[in-house]
């Protein structure tokens, strides 16, 4: 058996004389996740939206398991989840029905349902709360709810369309370990966001779309590899440096930029491990720092340099 889950081979769509996606390929193994992001507009609901057979091609294949996802095929579509980013559940039914009206709709009934039911509900950590309405839950809670629902049928491949808006730090930190445990049983993830840095946190493998492009595909690792600077040190004086101590620091190894702003100097560095060297010089030349900060940089950095700062709509 492969260890591909799912295949996305050279896929694109349009809409009129406008190509939202336009051959994307990409492919997910079991029990990895796979962070998708790009800009508003990029083509990342589209693709999501073929791949959960909502949407059919114009071009290319999509497959689960080896077996190609089309629009009336629902026994290759229960291998997926689907947690969309509007809520998907019913205020005035208690949580527990909620789950029993969507488990119905897998087809599941009996003992079946109520092992399910029960199950997702202690995953998302809302057993105490399954004979209360989501009317009186909190935003976090909702969006919990709404991950059970779309549990509830063991999903080989679970899509997350930006599954933590409106929600707290801590249900976010309970969303995030719920979605670790469901991938080291093998569940296989796409998750969607445009906050950065959850998806630095749970992906193993990253696709940026800009365009309806794939403009990169990589580990979070190879990704940071692209940018010029992969770190920066600030390094603040009580008398400035002069212009010849500035041209000389952009030639110390792993000194990439420099720039001098009052009695601050920043410096981009190809790696954070250069940053003891620069400060041992700056010493050395009898310019002993007042403060130094230094910070890393993220993936906001390559999303900003892969797909540029102007605005989207």
């Amino acid at each position: 058996m492969s260890d591909v889950i799912l295949g996305v081979n050279r896929v694109s769509k349009s809409f009129g004389d406008r190509c939202a996606v336009d051959a994307v390929s990409f492919q997910i193994k079991r029990g990895q996740t796979l962070g998708l992001i790009g800009p508003n507009g990029a083509g990342k609901s589209t693709t999501v939206s073929m791949i959960c057979g909502l949407l059919r091609p114009d071009h290319g294949e999509i497959s689960i398991n080896g077996q190609p996802v089309v629009g009336g095929d629902n026994t290759v579509k229960k291998m997926i989840g689907l947690v969309p980013q509007d809520l998907a559940i019913y205020d005035e039914l208690s949580a527990r029905e909620n789950l029993k009206l969507f488990g119905a709709l897998y087809g599941l009934k009996g003992a079946v349902l109520k092992t399910r039911c029960d199950a997702v509900l202690v995953l998302v950590n809302l057993e105490d709360r399954a004979a209360d309405k989501p009317s009186g839950f909190s935003g976090g809670m909702k969006r919990r709810l709404n991950i059970a629902a779309a549990l509830l049928h063991e999903p080989q491949l679970l899509i997350l369309d930006e599954p933590t808006v409106g929600v707290d730090p801590q249900s976010r930190n309970a969303i995030f370990d719920s979605l670790e445990i469901l991938k080291d049983r093998g569940c296989s993830l796409i998750y969607t966001s445009h906050y950065m840095e959850e998806v630095e946190r749970l992906a193993d493998q990253i696709v940026v779309i800009d365009h309806g492009r794939v403009v990169a595909d990589e580990s979070p690792a190879m990704l940071y590899q692209r940018l010029p600077a992969q770190a920066a040190l600030t390094v603040d004086f009580s008398v400035a440096p002069g212009a010849d101590i500035v041209a000389a620091m952009g030639l110390q190894p792993g000194v990439k930029c420099v720039q001098m702003q009052d009695h601050q100097l920043k410096i981009a560095l190809a790696h954070a491990d250069h940053g003891l060297g620069v400060l041992q010089w700056l010493v050395a030349q009898g310019l002993p720092p007042v403060h130094y900060a230094t910070a890393k940089a993220n993936l906001e950095d390559i999303f900003l340099t892969l797909t540029g700062r102007s605005l989207r709509d």
